[in-house]
């Protein structure tokens, strides 16, 4: 690999020139999206080809403790190979030496992809659209809180103190003055992505006392996947700096808005480069419409993928900018399911279902999953809702465990997301929601302990 540096995207070169590389880190999301790996010196890193983890990684839950996933042969922990995608390589500007990250793709030993490596499951379903003539383009939104420092798991999230010396207000959506009071976490979180190479396409204050949202610009779902894992340690990162944490949890502060990661979506014709949702005249056509059918018949039973943790379901309540159900409408912000203003050759469907908690993989290629169901069934969708969608029942689990239950069942999206990675998904994050159910929660000290 003594050309490796050569195959590096323009804004890692222009990182390292002039710089002495000390050290490389190489790195794979787990389930729950966290980066495992490895961080080697450089000179190591130029005479190797790939490096070994082993497959339990991808067993664990947020807890740390294991998933009963590791199948017939038991847990035996095997190597996998992991190789580095150089076109992932990216600066990680926060450390006090020159570094660099590249996400890595991981195989067994007779290279197959490893199927539950989140990573792999996004490139999965991108080539089932491929092998249709077809390129999903997606646009993410990143919603998160800058809080204070929370050390004590006893205490509430409480918002971070602002420029100002007062605490972050709420409700005060798109409010400039809002973000002013971020203003040098911000100007981290620039500076960062500028040293990675990242286009941000707009920062906005949100409905939460410290929260913020980040715009993408829309591309492929891999590489648009990539930078979403690469944002939330730039984030935390940027925010460490200046005395506070960046939460991405789905609901972190009680009486807030909860946290998204919608996706919007088009789907290009691979042979003549127009948008399949509009047609010669720019009107809307049936693949338009299947699309959207995908989604209000499927995401039911991938909530557990976009809704991963018991919190997740805490977001989805009326009146606090998160949808209840799977309606959708033109330009309505309170259905499940929202087509945006535009033109026809921008044409999108935007899923506001997701959690900015999910796995940027795993989230995309779940909606892209149910997207194309709809498309291959030629699903049709309910009529389109007008009116306040909040004002209707909702329609999508409320729980984890019935949201399992869902995904259990859910035979036709786990042949689009690979069989073996429903099983492991299943169990790890069975695991997890029966961990939870040990735990005592303070509500129930607090109105029970003396009351029943």
């Amino acid at each position: 690999m003594a050309d490796w540096k050569d195959q590096l995207p323009q804004a890692a070169r222009t990182y390292i020139e002039g710089q002495r590389l000390d050290e490389v880190e190489c790195i794979i999301s787990d389930l729950p999206g966290i980066a495992r790996g490895k961080a080697v010196p450089a000179s190591k890193f130029a005479k190797q080809s790939y490096f070994h983890l082993p497959d339990s990684i991808f067993y664990q839950t947020i807890t740390g403790d294991w998933g009963e996933a590791a199948g017939e042969d038991g847990f035996i922990e095997r190597d996998m190979i992991l190789k580095p995608d150089f076109t992932t390589a990216s600066a990680a500007p926060w450390t006090g030496d020159w570094t660099l990250q590249v996400i890595h793709d991981a195989y067994d030993r007779d290279n197959n992809p490893i199927p539950y490596s989140p990573r792999n499951v996004l490139k999965r379903v991108v080539q089932l659209y491929h092998d249709k003539g077809w390129k999903p383009v997606v646009a993410p939104e990143m919603e998160f809180f800058l809080v204070a420092p929370n050390v004590d798991p006893a205490q509430g999230i409480t918002p971070m103190m602002g420029r100002s010396g007062r605490p972050a207000a709420a409700r005060q959506a798109y409010s400039m003055t809002a973000v002013d009071e971020f203003g040098p976490v911000i100007d981290d979180i620039y500076d960062f992505a500028e040293h990675q190479g990242f286009e941000i396409d707009g920062i906005t204050q949100e409905g939460g006392a410290g929260q913020l949202e980040i715009n993408l610009r829309h591309g492929n779902p891999v590489k648009l996947a990539d930078e979403v894992f690469y944002f939330k340690r730039l984030i935390r990162e940027a925010a460490l700096r200046h005395n506070c944490f960046a939460t991405f949890m789905a609901k972190p502060i009680e009486d807030e808005p909860g946290s998204a990661m919608h996706i919007h979506h088009s789907i290009i014709d691979i042979e003549t480069g127009q948008n399949i949702f509009s047609g010669p005249q720019g009107g809307e056509t049936d693949a338009f419409y299947h699309f959207i059918a995908g989604l209000q018949n499927h995401l039911p039973a991938g909530l557990a993928v976009m809704a991963p943790y018991v919190n997740s379901y805490r977001r989805y309540v009326k009146d606090h900018a998160a949808p209840i159900n799977l309606e959708w409408a033109r330009d309505n912000r309170t259905t499940g399911i929202r087509v945006p203003l535009s033109g026809p050759e921008a044409r999108r469907v935007e899923n506001r279902i997701a959690g900015m908690d999910c796995n940027p993989y795993l989230g995309i290629a779940l909606s892209l999953a149910c997207g194309y169901l709809g498309l291959i069934q030629q699903e049709r969708p309910r009529r389109q809702f007008y009116g306040d969608a909040y004002e209707g029942d909702g329609d999508i689990p409320q729980v984890m465990g019935n949201a399992l239950d869902l995904f259990d069942e859910a035979t036709a999206l786990h042949e689009v997301l690979g069989p073996e990675f429903a099983r492991v998904y299943g169990i790890v994050k069975r695991a997890e929601y029966e961990e939870f159910l040990q735990v005592i929660s303070p509500w129930e000290r607090e109105h029970l302990l003396l009351n029943v």
